[in-house]
């Protein structure tokens, strides 16, 4: 599995981009790998306050539908509009063209609280033990 190394990720497999004060938002490429093809995706809206590990979004694949937290706490700046025509960006492009929105970062310090690159990659292999 190739991960880009400047994101951050949480064990519920979401990951955060972070560019300055803003973070990028998605769901990792095991996620969408475990969902299968995605149909349909439910995002915040634009200025929604979001707390770190709070539900966010959801999205739906032919297998399941899934709840989406928050990596990080903060107000929501932009949504990927996209989206709503194409969920199957999500499974194409995880890390890219298929982020699910960004946001202002109000507390930095809980980038603490996330892993790296090498540490999630441990983790997701742990997971297949």
């Amino acid at each position: 599995m190739d991960i880009p190394k400047n994101i951050f990720y949480t064990k519920d497999h979401e990951w955060a981009r972070i560019d300055g004060k803003t973070a990028y938002i998605g769901i990792t490429d095991y996620a969408q790998s475990s969902l299968g093809d995605i149909t349909f995706v439910e995002l915040p809206k634009i200025g929604e306050e979001l707390k770190q590990s709070k539900y966010c979004a959801t999205v739906e694949s032919v297998k399941a539908a899934s709840e989406v937290y928050a990596p990080l706490s903060g107000k929501v700046t932009s949504i990927n509009t996209q989206l709503a025509a194409h969920p199957e960006l999500i499974n194409q492009s995880a890390y890219e063209k298929g982020y699910f929105f960004s946001l202002q970062i109000s507390n930095e310090a809980e980038k603490a609280n996330l892993m790296d690159a090498s540490a999630y990659q441990r983790y997701v292999e742990g997971l297949a033990k």
